[in-house]
């Protein structure tokens, strides 16, 4: 479909009300990170029991739960030529101390330096906003009556502030070599997010002995231990990369056993941060730490990794991000900027099997986490209609 029929499609069928009221509704329905991560009940049940049947009901697929209880999604033809992929998630941050944090009350912008009205909630600005305007597109296509040349797939995913692949991987077993392109809907101000550094978790333990402290020397400290390791790690070396800048390696845990008063520690680990640029070898990463640690005398030392998730980069002159600038010139007028995340995200992932992939939704970086968590609601309709605009272009 050329651009001309798609903007007059998306500005025939898709009201701004519709979109309003859908993230009204997500906002007000509590899905937060728990120690349960996607097994969080609050989470599986928006999913199964509130999103299917609503997605369901618009005729346009069967929606079906991977094992993991993320949802997707197809539209149009399965087979054939793979398509476009949208992926959001339902699970946001905590409240904490934030007033109200799911009456997805309308707030106007000005206090918090935005125009216009907003709305306040817990997610707005990071996933609702954006799941929001993705499902919008279903609703244009829906009410366009277009067929679809390519599959359309929409997903909704229980992760969202996990720091693991877990989900997408799970969800991308069920889809399958499908999908051409991918969108990661998470809150960017409608900037279109080109690059963003992986994360290789990497756990050090030092095993000592342990010992009464009134006798010390009966024991092998494993915290003694633990700083020879931890002046040794200050020998990283640091890699550079022309958008991302340096990669890192941030202590981010350190605790030693036994919890006991008045004893010598005979075991201490510590948990490591490793940031991943894009080109970097995870397993090269993992053997350059174990290297630097080395051995030491009288104590057991290992190095082993934990959760990993992959760095992504992609062209401004990539298919996806020239088409998604053609679809906001069409719809807004303008071009989308470019930012660079030092997040990990899902997009590492899927631009590794091949889907090419980019961050992309509504609500300002700057208030998610916060206590005054808000979304401009004009931001949420242009990226409904900009999303709409891409998928009709690239499918129909």
């Amino acid at each position: 479909m050329d651009a001309n029929q798609a903007r007059e499609l998306v500005g025939a069928n898709l009201p701004p009300d519709f979109t309003t009221g859908l993230l009204a509704e997500l906002v007000r329905i509590p899905t937060p990170q728990t120690a349960r991560f996607e097994a969080e009940p609050l989470i599986q049940e928006f999913v199964r029991d509130w999103a299917r049947p609503r997605l369901s009901a618009l005729g346009l697929g069967t929606p079906r739960l991977d094992r993991m209880g993320s949802l997707l999604l197809t539209v149009g033809p399965p087979d054939g030529d793979p398509g476009l992929l949208l992926v959001s998630y339902a699970m946001v941050p905590q409240p904490g101390a934030m007033a109200d944090p799911y009456s997805a009350a309308i707030v106007d912008g000005a206090s918090y330096g935005l125009e216009g009205p907003c709305l306040w909630g817990r997610g707005a600005a990071e996933q609702k906003g954006p799941m929001a305007a993705m499902w919008s597109v279903l609703e244009a296509v829906r009410r366009s009556g277009v067929r679809l040349r390519r599959p359309l797939h929409f997903a909704i995913s229980t992760a969202g502030e996990t720091g693991r692949h877990d989900a997408v991987r799970t969800m991308m077993e069920e889809l399958g070599p499908s999908a051409r392109w991918g969108i990661v809907g998470l809150g960017q101000g409608n900037r279109i997010c080109l690059a963003n550094k992986g994360r290789l978790d990497v756990e050090v333990v030092v095993r000592g002995r342990a010992a009464h402290s009134s006798t010390p020397w009966e024991g092998a400290n494993a915290i003694d231990g633990m700083r020879r390791v931890m002046d040794r790690l200050d020998g990283f070396r640091v890699s550079e990369h022309p958008r991302l800048g340096p990669a890192t390696l941030t202590k981010v845990r350190l605790v030693s056993e036994p919890d006991a008063t008045h004893t010598v520690q005979g075991e201490c680990r510590l948990v490591l941060d490793r940031r991943l640029l894009p080109g970097d070898d995870p397993e090269g990463a993992l053997a350059e730490l174990r290297s630097l640690v080395g051995m030491l005398a009288g104590f057991a030392v290992e190095v082993r990794p934990g959760p990993l998730m992959y760095p992504s980069e992609i062209g401004e002159d990539s298919e996806l991000v020239v088409a998604l600038q053609a679809a906001a010139g069409a719809v807004a007028g303008r071009r989308l900027g470019t930012v660079i995340s030092h997040s990990c995200l899902d997009a590492g992932y899927l631009n590794r099997r091949g889907i090419e992939t980019v961050m992309f939704g509504p609500g300002e970086p700057r208030f998610v986490h916060t206590v005054q968590e808000v979304v401009r609601l004009a931001e949420v309709h242009e990226a409904a209609d900009i999303l709409s605009h891409l998928a009709l272009t690239l499918l129909a």
